[in-house]
């Protein structure tokens, strides 16, 4: 275990004793080291890297028509209260003779998705990323997501969603988002 690791169990035992609990109960004892693993899981992203997920899955395709992966679960941390966010983000792009291995688009969906996120700058990344990598005509993202940070405090709405897009490109031309926003429904 790294010393940083071993810091952050340190700090989640801590924190079990703040709230008045006995981290030596027997269903507490490993919860440090339990927490720890999961908090690295779900911030893995950070230690991705957009060229090794594409890894030369660009392909010269003359396919000129617009490509879309609907309903990419993804699974996110709310920055503000570290507590996760999940949903489903559809992706569509306009090829400019260059097409991405179709199981590229999730990978970088989780890629920006496993790091501590607001919803908003996670759908622009995701966008950016692909309008940088592939030079499309144009990319449209749209996420739709809840939040348990509204849904088990605060406002405490459990049925309500979030939902933001980025559109790059041709995208933002009307007739194309209205295609693409047909399109994923």
């Amino acid at each position: 275990m790294s010393e940083h690791d071993k810091q952050l169990a340190e700090h989640i035992t801590a924190l079990i004793n703040s709230i008045g609990e006995n981290p030596k109960r027997e269903g507490l004892v490993r919860t440090p080291d339990r927490f720890m693993k999961a908090f690295r899981f779900m911030t893995q992203g950070y230690t991705k890297s957009v060229p090794e997920i594409i890894n030369g899955a660009l392909f010269e395709a003359p396919y000129s028509e617009m490509v879309i992966v609907r309903n990419i679960e993804l699974y996110s941390l709310c920055e503000h209260h570290l507590l996760p966010f999940f949903g489903k983000c559809h992706v569509g792009y306009l090829p400019r003779g260059k097409i991405i291995g179709l199981s590229k688009i999730p990978r970088i969906v989780d890629a920006y998705a496993r790091r501590l996120q607001v919803q908003e700058r996670l759908t622009s990344e995701i966008a950016d990323c692909l309008m940088e990598n592939l030079n499309p005509l144009g990319v449209g993202v749209v996420i739709e997501a809840q939040h348990l940070c509204m849904m088990m405090r605060g406002v405490e709405k459990q049925n309500s969603f979030a939902q933001t897009s980025s559109l790059l490109g041709d995208f933002q031309k009307p007739a194309t988002r209205a295609e693409f926003f047909n399109l994923i429904k």
